[in-house]
């Protein structure tokens, strides 16, 4: 599938989800016959930018197949320069036009930056690093009257979505372009559903037929 239009590649990615919540994927392009068709290039229609977590599996979660994503994950969706350079490569080379970051309920990396955050401790060795890089969005949680781990979870997807397009100027261009969304995605791990919490351009989640509530990062 060679998908180019944003408001597209969202409603193809939310109709595998919720074909996984309903428990009747179709498990596609996943035969050998893609396989093959797949080797020699690709062109996935939606880059993930997502947590670590086993139970986060994109292509599982969005009944998806071989060269369909483009995932790239670190724990608690954090943004480095390594994912900035891999969400560009997708979205300047390959013309991926969605890019998405997916979160979740009940997240590890938020639950120990609101600690850190209340006991001044910050965790030993690299994992130092992932809570410093959640911190921010546990003191916006904190400004705005927020405390509890999955409402904290949202406002780090949307504080996420907007460190994409604040750091990368590729990026900002092709979504300003109209090439190219950016939508922010929180996923329950119990019902597996990912609802929509934060979109750049503001109404693709609408276009996309997503009937879930959006808060719109900016």
């Amino acid at each position: 599938m060679t998908l180019t239009d944003p408001t597209q590649a969202l409603a193809e990615l939310l109709a595998g989800n919720r074909r996984f919540v309903t428990g009747a994927p179709r498990h596609p392009n996943q035969d050998a016959a893609h396989r093959a068709a797949v080797a020699d290039g690709q062109h996935p229609f939606a880059v993930i930018v997502g947590c670590s977590d086993s139970r986060l599996a994109a292509e599982i979660i969005f009944d998806r197949g071989l060269g369909d994503l483009f995932v790239v994950r670190t724990a608690g969706h954090t943004v480095g320069s390594e994912v900035l350079g891999s969400v560009e490569y997708a979205v300047s080379v390959l013309g991926t036009p969605l890019v998405v970051v997916l979160g979740h309920d009940s997240c590890g990396a938020v639950q120990a930056a609101r600690q850190a955050a209340r006991t001044g401790a910050t965790p030993p060795g690299h994992l130092g690093a992932v809570v410093d890089a959640v911190t921010p969005s546990v003191r916006r949680a904190a400004s705005q009257g927020v405390d509890d781990v999955d409402g904290i979870v949202d406002i780090h997807i949307a504080r996420t979505v907007e460190a994409l397009l604040d750091n990368s100027a590729v990026l900002a261009g092709e979504v300003a372009a109209g090439r190219c969304a950016v939508v922010g995605l929180s996923y329950r791990l119990a019902a597996g559903e990912a609802r929509t919490v934060a979109a750049v351009p503001a109404d693709v989640p609408d276009r996309a037929g997503d009937d879930q509530v959006a808060v719109v990062a900016r």
